[in-house]
């Protein structure tokens, strides 16, 4: 009988998106919603992990056309740069939608109806501070995801094999689907970005994406 991995990546849905931490360096992000005049500002690492914490998937909900990234060098930077978005617009400031996690959203970074202002001081500051932007932000995770596609064929590989051992040995009741839903949002989001996956897949993990049983489990 299979035995499912038990370390690394096959498990834990939390990589299952490239890491970018690094030591010092840190992005001020502006992320527009794509259905609401609502933006989120903050300021992080690792952008795309914290993009995960505050929407599932990030891709459909905020507007990564019209998002970018303020790219600093130190953590006092971005604290700085975050701290002059939410004093400048304090009077446009708006709860967070309902649908980001209430221990992610944060209370005080998001505003209503400034976008355009917002990105116009963020271009401001760069060109002022010479400071590396980013804009729009889906440029900057293409380039990301483009670096991890090399990755992209092995771990798919994994999270097929735990999905797989999941149907055929556990009752539909015991089935977690933490591998589902990690495949599934991975793949969606090279989509969703332009990115195809026919080639940075194996055969069997297309199939399954492409599959009855994908398609009537959303």
């Amino acid at each position: 009988m299979y035995n499912p991995p038990v370390e690394g990546l096959a498990v834990n849905e939390e990589v299952a998106y490239p890491r970018f931490a690094s030591r010092g360096r840190t992005f001020v992000y502006v992320l527009p919603c794509r259905e609401e005049d609502i933006l989120k500002v903050g300021f992080s690492r690792d952008p795309l992990d914290r993009f995960r914490t505050l929407h599932r998937r990030f891709y459909e909900f905020f507007d990564l056309e019209r998002g970018l990234l303020v790219d600093t060098d130190h953590l006092r930077d971005a604290r700085r740069i975050e701290r002059l978005f939410i004093t400048t617009f304090a009077e446009w400031r708006a709860p967070a939608p309902l649908v980001v996690p209430r221990a992610a959203a944060g209370h005080t970074e998001w505003f209503r109806g400034v976008s355009p202002q917002v990105d116009a001081l963020a271009r401001e500051l760069c060109a002022e501070q010479g400071l590396a932007l980013h804009a729009p932000l889906s440029g900057w995770l293409r380039d990301k995801f483009a670096d991890w596609s090399e990755r992209l064929f092995g771990w798919s590989e994994r999270m097929l094999e735990m999905i797989e051992y999941e149907r055929f040995n556990m009752p539909p009741h015991g089935r977690g689907g933490r591998a589902d839903s990690a495949l599934r949002d991975v793949l969606d989001a090279y989509v969703a970005m332009g990115m195809a996956v026919e080639d940075r897949v194996p055969p069997a993990v297309l199939a399954w994406y492409h599959s009855d049983d994908y398609f009537g489990d959303r």
